[in-house]
């Protein structure tokens, strides 16, 4: 009756336009600066309301401590701070965060650095012109693209999983393994309620079962 109503409507009214979500273990020297940088680049392109869910899993060196003193600065309203017991994988860590985030937009990127935040308001901007239900960043294609801070080897691990992964699946997607995606709140419950994978091969299994899914 009014109670559930009252409820859906104060639902409605607490969610955000954006949620980012950032998993971490042991980031403590990068959230300070990917968090900046998310922050710059949101005001700056008004995107509208946001959120980032940091999604820390015990880490040793204080991660949390760091993420609670960002609190104080940018206020917990756009600074979330989820703390799981332990180091449970980036699926799991994905899908804690999705429970706890309020957007009607899901974002996904990591803590390290790889994925730089001045291209988070593209991700939007695409989003917005051709109103698609995924839009996803990639490290191969276009003069944008790029890694900051992966050493050759990572970089030919990655290159390699995307190659093998584009000739067996074929999924029409140039960045399987990267994990820098906006996805529409309901389409991203949708596809991860059916992903079985935990750990690297998450984000490969989710935009190929996406793809599948006819999204």
């Amino acid at each position: 009756g009014n109670v559930s109503g009252s409820l859906r409507l104060f639902a409605a009214a607490a969610m955000v336009e954006y949620s980012i979500i950032l998993p971490t273990y042991n980031e403590r020297d990068n959230l300070p600066l990917v968090i900046w940088l998310i922050v710059s680049e949101l005001q700056k392109a008004d995107i509208g309301d946001w959120e980032v869910v940091v999604v820390d899993d015990s880490s040793p060196d204080g991660t949390a401590d760091v993420c609670r003193q960002l609190q104080r600065i940018y206020g917990d309203r756009h600074i979330r701070l989820h703390e799981r017991p332990g180091k449970l994988g980036l699926g799991t860590a994905y899908r804690s965060g999705l429970e706890v985030a309020s957007g009607r937009f899901i974002l996904l990127m990591d803590a390290d650095l790889s994925h730089h935040p001045k291209f988070i308001p593209q991700l939007i901007d695409m989003q917005r012109t051709t109103q698609a239900d995924i839009v996803t960043g990639t490290r191969y294609k276009g003069r944008g693209g790029g890694v900051y801070g992966w050493d050759m080897r990572r970089i030919l691990t990655s290159r390699v999983a995307n190659y093998l992964a584009q000739v067996m699946l074929s999924p029409g997607v140039s960045d399987l393994t990267g994990s820098f995606r906006l996805y529409r709140r309901a389409v991203f419950e949708d596809v991860i309620s059916r992903v079985v994978s935990r750990g690297y091969v998450f984000q490969m299994e989710l935009i190929t079962r996406a793809t599948k899914m006819g999204y």
